[in-house]
């Protein structure tokens, strides 16, 4: 980015300055930052310093503990995150192998529901030479198509297959019900499930069986929207990952004693004795997304 005085000298601002004041603005912290890009505290100190002396303004405040942007920090950072994507896509086309072809993807379907179109797309944007074929659907389907070298790449969770993974992501399971539900009224605790064999349904009536707690089923969805639908009009329980906890459904409350589930692992099923480029590119892709929603 060229910036200029009123001397109409050009100003470069440096992209690892402006990677650099991202961060401090991300942590609120000199040394938190320092940390996570590999220098000292007085590094980072002298980076936003030079970017400050280049552009002659000051852009943090610093008379409080807290660090806070000034109004020029402000317009720096409206602009600063659209340089850093457009030049991060730039380096990425012209350095990522030129992988090309058909990729087939199958894709668990309560991941990142709101986020996954745009990740598509722009992965779409950067190799354009890659054709991707989405299926969105529940793993045990998946999985099946896998099976049968009708997919390339299947992202599930890690309970759907038995097989090598690779681990993309973790996030909580949570017992979950309507917003205007409430469940102390439950004698026999109504389960909003998948059918058999799917893991959340096993780790519900488990961890049910362990505390002696009474259910039964009255839904059985074979969608994860089919169990968010079904637990928003109150149908009951259900477990799902955080991530699928959408408007209209909220987190049971502790006062209903139930177990504690364990954290929900999501993983990249592919097989690995086949070398196909446009995967792995995917892989790496994908990796890089989930981490900056992090």
């Amino acid at each position: 980015m060229t910036m200029y005085h009123d001397s109409m000298l050009p100003i470069d601002l440096d992209i690892d300055m402006l990677r650099c004041f991202l961060e401090v603005t991300r942590t609120g912290s000199f040394t938190k930052t320092g940390k996570n890009i590999g220098l000292t505290q007085s590094g980072v100190s002298v980076k936003i310093r030079r970017l400050e002396e280049r552009l002659d303004t000051q852009i943090f405040n610093r008379l409080s503990k807290n660090l806070s942007l000034t109004h020029e920090g402000e317009i720096l950072l409206n602009h600063a995150g659209r340089i850093l994507a457009a030049h991060d896509e730039a380096v990425s086309q012209l350095t990522k192998p030129k992988a090309a072809g058909k990729l087939r993807v199958g894709i668990i379907d309560y991941f990142s529901p709101e986020l996954l179109p745009n990740i598509l797309s722009k992965f779409k944007r950067q190799f354009p030479n890659i054709h991707l074929e989405v299926w969105i659907d529940v793993g045990m389907n998946l999985i099946s198509l896998f099976e049968k070298g009708e997919l390339d790449i299947v992202v599930a969770g890690k309970e759907s297959y038995q097989g090598n993974v690779q681990l993309l992501t973790q996030e909580p399971l949570l017992w979950v019900v309507s917003k205007d539900s409430d469940p102390s009224q439950y004698e026999s605790l109504p389960l909003v499930l998948f059918p058999f064999p799917c893991s959340f349904r096993q780790i519900a009536t488990k961890s049910l069986k362990n505390i002696n707690r009474d259910w039964e089923t009255p839904f059985t969805g074979t969608s994860t929207a089919s169990i968010q639908n079904a637990v928003k009009a109150g149908m009951g329980v259900a477990i799902l990952p955080q991530g699928a906890v959408i408007t209209g459904i909220k987190k049971v409350p502790p006062s209903l004693g139930l177990p504690e589930l364990p954290m929900h692992t999501i993983v990249v099923i592919v097989d690995e004795s086949k070398e196909n480029d446009a995967r792995d590119v995917f892989i790496s892709y994908l990796e890089v997304e989930v981490n900056s929603l992090e």
